[in-house]
């Protein structure tokens, strides 16, 4: 393939909520264009961008996936994003690096959950947008409708570039609104000129009119113009389009069908004239090294400036390798060219250069800026590295995900799987910075969190069908604590004589309760030899060994001081190993008379909601033992912060997203550790002792 100019480059970002249409959109705009010979289909598996297995089985895209087309000299990158709830946060990356979003709404439904969020995600990248309204062919589409839950759900200038000939099955051809013609469609996408019919020439005249008038705002000149002359003749409103569409003025709509192909060569047209090109942005922004302080230095999109390049996807192919795709943000770059890893202070050599289509790569020898690239096996470059001139280093911020919402125990089935397991999620991590996989310390499980059940689901199919790895899934363990809760005076005393040398220790110790957080103290308050100063180290260390395993449930017992005031020892039978003994003795009394209990670890949590359900929500948390302390409103959403015992909050996403209807989420941290009512205490230490969690003390005899 050619190299193009930064120009004739334009980067879109597929954007909506599932189901709208995204990836048959993008496979039929390619048809559309004449860059692939078969018109592929969602529902017969044959997209470009949906190859992967489990897309074409679920028919829904789980990652972002890439294609090109050539249109008019003009390279148009495609990429093609999640819809749906588990995987929308993917859309962050693909938002970050592009130049505009077109944004897909379904002409029957009109704007619904997930576009809502993924339209938020653009304004954070301050990203201009075209909107498609899609499926115009389809019963109950209602074009009219559609651009009014659009135009109410987003403060934006939302105006139609095309309007529908036709509805539902005779929807045939649009009227373009900016040139002022109408067109049918025949059964290729084909355009074909036709008068503009006179049944809603109104229509067209007042949405002419709007866009007439979102031009004249956009200029003062402009204003003044359209002020003195009631319109702006024609030389004024075409090349100040594209300048409104920049400044995210303006967001153009239009009627398609990507089923029929009706409306696409139009929108084809209008994204070489009207899309934003790369360097319309006025620079990228980074720093100086990893550490991320100091002066943010910046980069202009321009083929004159120091090489960099933003990597943003990591694709694991079983073939292929590590495949490495990422933005040339400044600069040209050429094939075996070696740059440096900014992000990891590492040299790469790049190899060859590859164009991503779907899984086909296409080598060329040379990128400009703006141009989205791909590199096969690089040593050490991840999602999020930057690649930079070593002369003249920069890097950029990565991408922040969302917080995981729901998180699962994995457990690997035999010992051949848990061989495979940290390797094969290592590679599944790479290609989605969404996931996250550690073990918990305490209950010492692989823990495996997601944006939700879905997203999981996805990784264990993934797994066992690329890399032959079965696990079972199950909720994690809630880590809970022990303590005590009165002061005792206790004595522990250990004696054994069999024949030969015997052990010997003896301790008194007083052990006291301590506040939430404190953990474990130790003094030393004996004056002079009953216990010679040696061996007292050994009776602290029983002491914390015996803690591990609890008092009640085999939870860590924590919060307690121990004072030791007295023992005795032999001149020939005393040890560290018999005091160690003494101490872990001395353990086991106190917490026969220290009345212990367990506690619970509560999370401070913000939950983002919609304010017509902010009122269930607070009578849901409640019922979760939970305790509001505060209310307030950010953006559209009303925030509610509470503290609420983690047990409670192992199936909170599934219960938010049938309260908002997938509209609200959640963010929780650990707070503190509570004692835990007694009822529920009973019920963990009776499924402790079912478990085989708690069993008898070791004899230290």
């Amino acid at each position: 393939m050619k190299a193009f100019t930064t120009d004739n480059i334009r980067n879109l970002a597929v954007i909506g909520h599932g189901d709208a249409g995204k990836t048959q959109l993008v496979s039929s705009l390619l048809y559309a264009a004449g860059s692939t010979p078969r018109w592929g289909k969602v529902d017969e598996g044959t997209t470009v961008t949906d190859y992967d297995e489990d897309s074409i089985e679920r028919k829904i895209s789980l990652n972002n996936n890439f294609t090109h087309l050539e249109y008019k000299d003009t390279k148009i990158n495609l990429i093609d994003t999640p819809g749906y709830a588990a995987f929308v946060s993917h859309a962050r990356p693909a938002l970050r690096i592009s130049d505009c979003a077109l944004v897909v709404v379904d002409g029957v439904h009109g704007i619904e959950v997930q576009t809502e969020k993924t339209w938020n995600y653009a304004n954070e990248f301050l990203l201009p947008r075209f909107m498609v309204i899609n499926k115009m062919d389809k019963e109950h589409a209602d074009f009219g409708h559609a651009l009014e839950t659009a135009a109410s759900s987003f403060a934006r200038s939302i105006v139609p570039f095309t309007l529908p000939i036709g509805s539902e099955a005779n929807f045939k051809g649009v009227v373009d609104v900016v040139h002022q013609k109408a067109y049918e469609f025949d059964a290729a996408g084909k355009a074909k000129e036709i008068p503009i019919p006179e049944s809603g020439r109104d229509v067209f005249e007042r949405t002419r009119e709007r866009l007439i008038e979102i031009v004249a705002e956009s200029d003062d000149a402009l204003m003044e113009k359209y002020f003195e002359d009631g319109t702006l003749p024609e030389e004024d409103i075409y090349p100040n389009l594209a300048k409104a569409i920049a400044k995210s003025r303006l967001c153009p709509v239009y009627a398609v069908s990507a089923n029929t192909l009706v409306g696409l060569q139009i929108l084809l047209d209008h994204i070489v004239e009207f899309a934003p090109n790369p360097a319309t942005h006025e620079a990228e922004y980074g720093f100086a090294d990893n550490d991320m302080t100091g002066d943010r230095i910046s980069r202009k999109y321009s083929n004159d400036e120091p090489f960099s390049a933003f990597v943003f996807r990591t694709i694991a192919d079983p073939f292929a390798g590590r495949i490495n795709v990422m933005k040339i943000v400044s600069g040209t770059v050429t094939s075996d060219a070696t740059v440096q890893n900014t992000t990891r202070d590492t040299a790469e050599r790049l190899g060859a250069l590859h164009v991503i289509s779907g899984k086909t790569l296409d080598k060329v020898d040379k990128a400009s800026t703006g141009d989205i690239i791909a590199v096969v096996k690089l040593k050490d470059t991840q999602t999020g590295d930057t690649l930079a001139d070593k002369a003249k280093p920069i890097v950029y911020p990565r991408v922040e995900y969302p917080e995981a919402a729901i998180a699962f125990a994995i457990e690997p089935k035999s010992r051949a799987d848990e061989d495979k397991i940290s390797s094969a999620l290592h590679k599944i991590l790479e290609e989605d910075p969404s996931l996250h996989f550690d073990r918990d310390p305490q209950t010492k499980e692989f823990i495996l969190s997601g944006s939700g059940q879905l997203h999981i689901e996805t990784v264990v199919k993934k797994l066992e069908q690329r890399y032959h790895v079965e696990v079972t899934l199950h909720p994690p363990k809630v880590p809970y604590k022990e303590t005590i809760t009165q002061q005792v005076e206790v004595q522990g005393r250990h004696k054994k004589q069999s024949g030969g040398r015997g052990q010997f220790g003896d301790c008194k110790c007083i052990f006291e309760p301590l506040e939430r957080g404190a953990g474990f103290e130790w003094v030393d308050k004996i004056f002079g030899g009953s216990v010679p100063q040696n061996f007292r180290p050994a009776i602290e260390k029983g002491i914390i060994e015996a803690a591990q395993g609890g008092a009640v449930a085999g939870y860590p017992l924590v919060d307690f001081k121990v004072t030791l005031i007295d023992g005795s020892y032999h001149a020939v039978d005393s040890d560290e190993h018999s005091f160690r003994a003494a101490g872990r003795k001395a353990f086991r009394n106190a917490i026969e008379k220290a009345r212990p209990t367990l506690l619970e670890p509560i999370m401070d949590v913000e939950v983002f909601t919609p304010q017509e359900v902010s009122g269930d929500i607070m009578g849901d948390l409640n019922s979760r033992r939970g305790r509001v302390s505060g209310m307030e409103m950010r953006g559209k959403q009303q925030v509610i912060k509470a503290k609420v015992p983690l047990a409670e909050m192992l199936d909170y996403q599934s219960k938010l997203n049938s309260v908002t209807q997938a509209r609200g989420s959640y963010h929780m941290q650990f707070s503190h550790y509570d004692p835990l009512p007694g009822n529920l205490a009973q019920k963990v230490i009776d499924e402790a002792v079912a478990s085989g969690r708690v069993r008898a003390h070791e004899d230290d005899e």
